[in-house]
């Protein structure tokens, strides 16, 4: 009878310790120092945007209360008048349909330059394009006003004629009054240059940080280098172009000085962008607000309030798309 031998098994580990006995970390004093000095930033934070919106809303109440006209529907602004009487028909026009031209030229460059810097240029020639797209940020808007006024109108008065001669059965590229071209498109021409850089640098950054392995992985697979773009590059970066988008919107809309440069106001509502005239919340407030009286400057004040709804309703919203879509965040890309 064949013997067995036991064979030996190695002792059992120990067993942990119960967690209820381990020590509770305290932590160091800088981490603490760090997230007191965190909170206490997103704290402020609140607080100066709940006291910005309690001061326009006490001061824009005292001016709706006395308007004899509808301020949301009312196309004059005479807040001086007997009675007084002004709305934001023009100026909440003017802002939206200028910061809509602008976007609509300013994305799609913005983002084929920022494609362009980050995956097509050699890195000697990256950097410095890079370097002179983040240069355009740094110019004051009264720079950018003066050469749309000396520049960019002069030069628009052909593109206007073009537009009108081609695409005038639009209705909306329809010139039907002769006068410079001091509209709504030239705001938005100009806007969209100013908000080119911002767009552009953002852009940049987040293509810059799409992972080597995944456009790798698409090349080795013989993708080429637009099918990479398209499908590695583009559905990571969706969500900084829409962050980045956001931040050019936001200037947009509150831009003050470049616009009222170019811009020769009128509170008259015309589909026709080419036509002179218009006007913005941001350039009525700079061109009225330095000889109007107290009741004038409340009227103005609640326009900025409106103003400030429009952008906090942007932002959000640009929050809301990113949330509901979670491929926009490049997890899954």
């Amino acid at each position: 009878m064949a013997s067995t031998t036991p064979i030996d098994t190695p002792p059992a580990p120990p067993a942990p310790p119960d967690r209820k006995e381990r020590p509770q970390s305290t932590g160091r004093m800088g981490d603490k120092v760090f997230v007191g000095l965190s909170r206490g930033s997103g704290i402020l934070l609140l607080v100066l945007m709940a006291s910005i919106a309690v001061f326009l809303s006490y001061r824009a109440a005292i001016a709706i209360s006395k308007d004899e006209g509808n301020f949301l529907t009312t196309f004059d602004w005479n807040p001086a008048g007997d009675p007084p009487v002004f709305g934001i028909a023009v100026l909440l026009f003017g802002t939206v349909v200028s910061s809509i031209i602008a976007m609509v030229i300013a994305v799609p460059i913005a983002v084929g330059i920022a494609l362009f810097i980050s995956h097509y240029a050699p890195r000697k020639l990256a950097a410095p394009i890079a370097y002179v797209v983040d240069l355009l940020a740094a110019v004051p808007s009264i720079v950018y006003g003066i050469w749309g006024a000396l520049v960019l109108v002069p030069y628009l008065e052909g593109l206007n004629l073009w537009l009108d001669q081609f695409f005038g059965w639009t209705y909306i590229f329809e010139k039907t009054e002769v006068g410079v071209a001091r509209s709504l498109f030239t705001v938005g021409v100009l806007l969209a240059i100013m908000i080119l850089p911002i767009v552009t640098s953002v852009s940049r950054e987040v293509f810059l940080q799409v992972p080597k392995m995944n456009e790798e992985a698409a090349l080795a697979l013989g993708a080429t280098r637009w099918e990479v773009i398209r499908l590695s590059v583009l559905p990571f970066g969706r969500s900084g172009i829409i962050s980045a988008s956001m931040l050019g919107l936001g200037r947009a809309l509150g831009e003050t000085m470049a616009v009222a440069t170019v811009l020769s106001p009128s509170f008259i509502i015309s589909l026709h962008v080419l036509n002179p005239g218009g006007g913005t919340f941001a350039q009525n407030i700079a061109a009225k607000f330095g000889e109007a009286d107290e009741f004038g400057r409340d009227a103005l004040i609640a326009s900025g309030l409106v103003l400030f709804v429009l952008t906090l309703l942007v932002n959000g919203a640009a929050r809301l798309i990113i949330a509901r879509r979670k491929e926009y965040s490049g997890a899954n890309a």
